[in-house]
């Protein structure tokens, strides 16, 4: 689990290292297993997200790292502030990818 952890923020990183600042970056996460973990900051901000919205709310620290845990699923934190079937898409399928 621990080796699967650092591979996802390896990749974080160099997503993020080839990120523009102050643009919407796709990043790519292992997902531990259960398919990797597109985050396609383009589709949130085409709903009207900017950065600000999650990172300073504090919903995730600006640190270029993943570390989000399978109890993390269904908390009301991080993604899942937004992510619960409600607001929006709440299914496994809509982040992790085979």
């Amino acid at each position: 689990m621990r080796h699967l952890l650092l591979a996802g923020a390896l990749l974080l990183a160099a997503a993020a290292a080839r990120a523009t600042p102050g643009t919407a970056a796709v990043l790519l996460y292992a997902g531990a297993g259960q398919g990797r973990v597109v985050f396609d900051g383009r589709l949130h901000a085409s709903r009207g997200l900017t950065c600000d919205d999650c990172h300073a709310s504090r919903l995730f620290a600006t640190k270029k790292q993943a570390l989000l845990t399978m109890d993390d699923h269904g908390s009301g934190r991080a993604c899942w502030a937004c992510h619960d079937g409600k607001r929006a898409f709440g299914e496994c399928a809509g982040c992790h990818r085979k």
